[in-house]
C-alpha cells in the first residue's frame, strides 16, 4: 500500500471562519458584552442593559434624608407649639350681652319686619399673658334661624385680663320672615326672643410672639325682649346673658 503523502493537506472538521471584513479577520466566536466596573449585566426582553447600583443607592439615601428632615421639622415645630401652649395657656375671650333694646318695631301683614336693635356687650380677655387684636367683627340679629339685620363692629385691641364694652346697632326696614305667626304669638305673650350671632377675626399676641389669625364664632341665643302687641319698643328681660364662643 502506498504511503500517504506527508505534504498533502489534512482536512479540518468544524465551521469555517467567517470572511474578513474591511481587510481584518473576524473571530468565529460571538461577542459577549462584559460588565463595566461596579456594574451588573441584566437581560430583558428587549436586550441587555446596564444599571448602576451605586447611583441607585445614592438616590435612595437622598430620599431617605429628605423624609428624615421633613419629619424632624414637623416634630420640632409641634414641640415648640406645645411648649408655647403650656407656657401661655391661651383661652378664648368671653362675651356677654348686657342690654338689648328694641324700638320702632313693626310686623306687617305681608311678613315684613322693621325695627331698630341696640345691643351692648362686654368682652373679657381671660388671658394674663396674651393681648387680643380684633381686626374685623360682623354681627347679625336673628329671629330663630332667619336673619333680620346685619352690621359691623369697629375693630379694637384688648389688653391682658381686660374687659371692653362693645356696641352693635341694627336697623331693618323690610326684612322678610317666614314665621310671622311665631312672632305674633310671642308678641301677644309680651316677649319676643331674638338671637345674636357674631364672627370675629382675632389675633393673639404674647410679647414678640404672634399666633396666626383665628376666627371666633359667638352665639347669644334666646334674648327675650319685652314688647307687647300694643307697643313698638322693649328691652332685654332677665338680666345679662352669656354667649357661647368657639373657634
Amino acid at each position: 500500500m502506498p504511503m500517504a503523502d506527508q505534504n498533502r493537506p489534512v482536512p479540518v472538521t468544524g465551521y469555517p471562519a467567517p470572511p474578513a471584513s474591511n481587510g481584518y479577520p473576524t473571530t468565529a466566536y460571538p461577542y459577549v458584552p462584559q460588565p463595566r466596573p461596579n456594574q451588573g449585566t441584566y437581560l430583558n426582553v428587549s436586550g441587555p442593559y446596564y444599571s448602576d447600583p451605586y447611583a441607585t443607592q445614592q438616590r435612595a439615601t437622598f430620599i431617605r434624608r429628605i423624609f428624615a428632615i421633613v419629619i424632624a421639622c414637623v416634630i420640632i415645630t409641634g414641640t415648640i407649639v406645645f411648649i408655647m401652649w403650656l407656657i401661655l395657656r391661651p383661652q378664648v375671650p368671653q362675651f356677654r350681652v348686657d342690654t338689648l333694646t328694641l324700638s320702632n318695631f313693626n310686623l306687617s301683614s305681608n311678613s315684613l319686619i322693621s325695627g331698630n336693635w341696640d345691643a351692648r356687650l362686654t368682652v373679657r380677655n381671660p388671658n394674663s399673658k396674651i393681648v387680643l387684636y380684633y381686626d374685623h367683627i360682623e354681627a347679625a340679629v336673628f329671629y330663630k334661624s332667619e336673619s333680620i339685620s346685619e352690621t359691623t363692629v369697629p375693630p379694637f385691641v384688648q389688653g391682658k385680663k381686660n374687659e371692653t364694652a362693645v356696641r352693635a346697632t341694627f336697623a331693618s326696614l323690610s326684612a322678610y320672615v317666614d314665621d310671622r305667626n311665631g312672632i305674633s304669638n310671642e308678641r301677644a305673650r309680651g316677649t319676643v326672643n331674638f338671637n345674636l350671632r357674631m364672627v370675629a377675626r382675632v389675633r393673639f399676641k404674647a410679647g414678640a410672639w404672634w399666633a396666626r389669625r383665628r376666627i371666633l364664632k359667638i352665639y347669644c341665643p334666646s334674648l327675650s325682649v319685652g314688647v307687647s302687641a300694643n307697643t313698638s319698643a322693649g328691652s332685654l328681660l332677665g338680666g345679662s346673658k352669656h354667649c357661647r364662643v368657639g373657634l
